[in-house]
């Protein structure tokens, strides 16, 4: 039998600098936005759908998707500062890559909930940006759960909030308003705004500290 006597090695996968911004009280309140931003567009959604044919009903959806979307940079800002993808520059740059998307998306969000500014022919290409960044955070999701850096429920419901896209689109693309309205909604409270409180309750399962 051996008694080991030397001091146990610190972790050396995060720096020092990256330690110091992992605490439970900033990551609680990240989590608390996610939850409100996804409450948000389930809300909306389940009032006037994703695709409504007034002008009122599309300005309040995309406002809702815009306070979802804020939702989800506070998501963003917990992963990469737990590095929950991983510590490699490969890791990390997903993660800023998905910033880049989503920003794009969410400002066409808040632009195209403007009526004067809805047809405008420069705003079409950002459209597509939306679809990106849901599937971007799908892959995320994956790499969360099998890098496991996250732990129990914050590890596996990434995954399955992330699964929006793969989920909701090919259900719009099948059976169309309302039932995609409520299967999408549905999905947002099972799985981002169900993932907000878990990471609101139990912040240290992503390795924040108190």
């Amino acid at each position: 039998m051996t008694i080991r006597t030397a001091p146990i090695p610190a972790r050396t996968d995060l720096s020092p600098a990256a330690t110091a911004r992992i605490s439970t009280g900033p990551t609680r309140a990240l989590a608390l936005a996610l939850a409100a931003g996804t409450l948000t567009w389930a809300v909306t959604t389940f009032t006037v759908g994703n695709n409504p044919a007034d002008s009122l009903g599309l300005t309040i959806s995309d406002l809702g998707g815009g306070a979802f979307q804020l939702g989800l940079f506070a998501l963003l800002a917990i992963q990469l500062r737990t590095a929950a993808t991983g510590t490699s520059k490969a890791a990390r740059g997903m993660l800023y890559v998905e910033h880049v998307l989503l920003a794009v998306a969410t400002v066409w969000s808040f632009l195209h909930a403007v009526p004067a500014l809805r047809d405008a022919v420069w705003l079409v290409p950002m459209d597509v940006f939306w679809p990106l960044s849901m599937l971007g955070m799908f892959v995320i999701g994956l790499k969360i759960l099998f890098t496991a850096r996250w732990r129990g429920a914050a590890r596996i419901w990434p995954a399955v909030a992330e699964s929006w896209a793969v989920v909701t689109v090919p259900t719009f693309a099948l059976l169309g308003s309302p039932i995609a309205d409520y299967v999408g909604a549905t999905h947002l409270l099972v799985g981002y705004l169900t993932l907000g409180l878990i990471l609101a309750a139990r912040p240290e399962l992503t390795g924040a500290r108190a």
